[in-house]
C-alpha cells in the first residue's frame, strides 16, 4: 500500500498515456509533467503569499489578511483578479518589445529549473546526467531578464535598481555555485537524482544527509545566505529598495506584468529551496529510517515548505543591509568560506572513516569563520560625508 501511495502520480501518468499510441506516449508523458508543474507551483505561490502575510502579521502583532474568504484564504485570488484588471501602463519612451518580454523571460527561466528537480522517487520531469549544470544555466537567465526590465523602462530608478540587482546576483551566484560544487565532489555526479540516492541511506535510524557533516553544514549555511540574495529576499532586498528606489527594476510595471515579476520571485524561491533540499537535506528521503513508509513526495514538499517558512521568518526579523555591507559580505566572507569549504570537502573525502576527519574539518571551518569574521568584516573607518547639490 505504501509503495502504491509513493508512486501514485507516476502510476496515474502511465495509466493516462497507456490509452495513446506508442509513438505519442513519450511526448504526452512529458507534456503531462509540464502541465502539473505549471499548475502546482503557482498554486503553492498563492498559498505561500497568504502564509507570508499571516506570518508577518503575527510577527508584527497584527492579524494579516482576514477579509476575503475564511481566515483571508481567498486574498491571493482577489489580488490576482486585481492584477488582471488593472491598466497596463507603458512609458512612451520605453522599448515596448523588451519591456514586454522581460517578465516572461524571468518566469520561463524559473520554470525551466523545475524540470530537473526530483520531487519524489521516480518523480523528475527530465533526468539529466548534468542536471545541476542545466539548473544553474537556466538560473543565470534571470539576471538578463532583470536588466531587460530596468533598461527598457527608460527610467533612472529602474536602471539603478536593475544594476544593483545584477551586481548583487552575480556576486552571490559565485558562492552559490561553489557551495554546490562541494556536494558534487562528494557525490561524484552532477545528476540530482543520483545526489539524492547518495544520501538515501541510514546508520541506525539517522540519515546520511550531507548537512550532518562539517563541510555540508558550512556549505548549506553559505547556500542559504546566497539563495536569499539571489531571490532578492530580505535582508538582501536592495534591488527593490522602496525607501530610495521606489520599486527598483519594476518601477514602470503595472497590472499583470508586475504580477509576473511577483510570481517569478516566489517561484525562484521555491526552485532554489528545492535545490537546497536535494543537495543538502536528502531530497525526498525520510529523516528517519522508520519513516520510509511515508510517500517520498510528502517529504520533499514538507522540506520545501519548511524552507519557505524560514525565508518568511528571516524577512520578519532582520532589517535590510546597505549596499556596501551586502557586497563586502559576499566577497570578503561568503566567497572565501565557500572556497575553503571545497578544500575541507576534499579532506573529508580522502581522510577516510574515523573521528579524526570530523575534528580536523570542524576546526578548520571554525578557525576560518573566526578569522574572516574579525578581519574581512571589520568596520571600515570612513570620513565625514560631504553633500553636493546640483546648481
Amino acid at each position: 500500500m505504501s509503495a502504491t501511495l509513493d508512486q501514485i502520480f507516476v502510476l496515474l501518468q502511465h495509466w493516462l498515456v497507456s490509452f495513446l499510441p506508442a509513438v505519442l506516449q513519450p511526448f504526452v508523458s512529458v507534456l503531462l509533467g509540464v502541465v502539473v508543474i505549471i499548475g502546482l507551483f503557482p498554486a503553492l505561490f498563492a498559498f505561500a503569499v497568504w502564509m507570508e502575510r499571516k506570518g508577518l502579521g503575527r510577527i508584527q502583532n497584527r492579524l494579516g489578511p482576514n477579509r476575503v474568504g475564511p481566515f483571508g484564504l481567498l486574498q491571493p485570488i482577489a489580488d490576482g483578479i486585481k492584477s488582471l484588471t488593472k491598466e497596463d501602463i507603458v512609458p512612451l519612451s520605453a522599448d515596448v518589445v523588451v519591456h514586454f518580454l522581460a517578465p516572461l523571460v524571468l518566469v520561463v527561466a524559473v520554470f525551466m529549473g523545475f524540470a530537473v528537480l526530483p520531487m519524489g522517487r521516480n518523480m523528475v520531469l527530465v533526468d539529466m546526467d548534468a542536471g545541476l549544470l542545466f539548473y544553474f544555466a537556466m538560473g543565470a537567465s534571470t539576471e538578463l531578464s532583470i536588466f531587460m526590465a530596468g533598461w527598457s523602462s527608460r527610467n533612472k530608478y529602474s536602471l539603478l535598481g536593475a544594476m544593483r540587482a545584477v551586481a548583487q546576483m552575480i556576486s552571490y551566484e559565485v558562492p552559490l555555485l561553489m557551495s554546490s560544487v562541494a556536494v558534487v565532489m562528494i557525490a561524484g555526479t552532477l545528476s540530482l537524482t543520483k545526489i539524492v540516492a547518495a544520501q538515501n541511506s541510514y546508520s541506525g535510524v539517522f540519515p546520511h544527509w550531507y548537512i550532518f557533516t562539517p563541510w555540508g553544514l558550512a556549505g548549506f549555511l553559505m547556500y542559504v545566505v546566497s539563495s536569499m540574495a539571489e531571490t532578492n529576499r530580505s535582508p538582501f532586498d536592495l534591488p527593490e529598495g522602496e525607501s530610495e528606489l521606489v520599486a527598483g527594476y519594476f518601477t514602470e510595471y503595472s497590472g499583470f506584468k508586475f504580477a509576473l515579476f511577483f510570481l517569478g520571485e516566489y517561484l525562484a524561491m521555491f526552485s532554489i529551496s528545492g535545490l537546497g533540499t536535494v543537495l543538502f537535506l536528502g531530497g525526498w528521503s525520510a529523516p528517519f529510517s522508520f519513516l520510509t513508509w511515508v510517500p517520498s513526495w510528502i517529504w520533499f514538499f514538507s522540506k520545501l515548505m519548511m524552507s519557505i517558512s524560514v525565508f518568511i521568518w528571516i524577512r520578519g526579523t532582520l532589517p535590510r543591509l546597505r549596499q556596501d555591507q551586502l557586497m563586502n559580505f559576499a566577497w570578503k566572507f561568503v566567497l572565501p568560506m565557500t572556497l575553503l569549504n571545497l578544500f575541507v570537502a576534499a579532506l573529508w573525502r580522502f581522510l577516510g572513516e574515523g573521528w579524526e576527519r570530523w575534528v580536523i574539518c570542524s576546526v578548520i571551518l571554525l578557525l576560518a569563520y573566526v578569522v574572516l569574521g574579525r578581519t574581512g568584516m571589520r568596520e571600515g573607518k570612513f570620513g565625514p560625508r560631504r553633500y553636493r547639490y546640483a546648481e
